[in-house]
């Protein structure tokens, strides 16, 4: 994502959606040195001074870090109302959903991902959506799954581990 995509989100000052954009940034640089309630605090920051579905996901994502799972996905609904065109929730939503073993009710978030208008990395949810099949015994389907995750991303490592782990533990 980028500072244009998020400027341009909702109604709003363009300085309330700069200083958002500021705090988001920061959150994202605390999350990724793990210091998660720094994080938490910088993501709730950015989102009273202008809401996105960004900062609700990366919110969640935080969350989903600390162990956090049913509020991750309670930050997920929060971005899919914000921004229903916004893929990263759904395929979160499905994800933390095989975190809690709940395979079946995965499934529909990972297809609701995978039919968003507006996703970065759409080999994402064809990639869990695999490894949801896969854990069902669904072989078929699971290669089918990784090898549309590999077309939509050639060099997508995790499709193409999953994919040649599977087709050589079939042989």
């Amino acid at each position: 994502m980028d500072v244009q995509d998020f400027l341009l989100q909702g109604e709003g000052r363009e300085e309330d959606k700069r200083q958002a954009w500021d705090l988001f940034q920061q959150a994202y640089e605390q999350q990724m040195k793990r210091e998660l309630e720094e994080a938490v605090n910088l993501y709730k920051k950015s989102l009273a001074t202008h809401p996105t579905a960004e900062a609700y996901t990366f919110l969640g994502w935080t969350y989903s870090w600390m162990g956090r799972i049913d509020e991750a996905i309670e930050e997920c609904h929060k971005a899919i109302a914000q921004d229903p065109d916004f893929g990263n929730p759904y395929n979160d939503i499905g994800a933390y959903l095989i975190e809690k073993g709940e395979f079946d009710e995965a499934i529909p978030w990972f297809q609701k991902a995978i039919h968003a208008k507006r996703y970065e990395s759409p080999a994402f949810p064809h990639l869990n959506l695999g490894r949801v099949y896969e854990r069902k015994g669904n072989w078929t389907e699971a290669i089918d799954s990784y090898k549309k995750a590999l077309t939509l991303d050639p060099n997508y490592v995790l499709a193409r581990k999953a994919l040649g782990r599977l087709v050589s533990s079939l042989n």
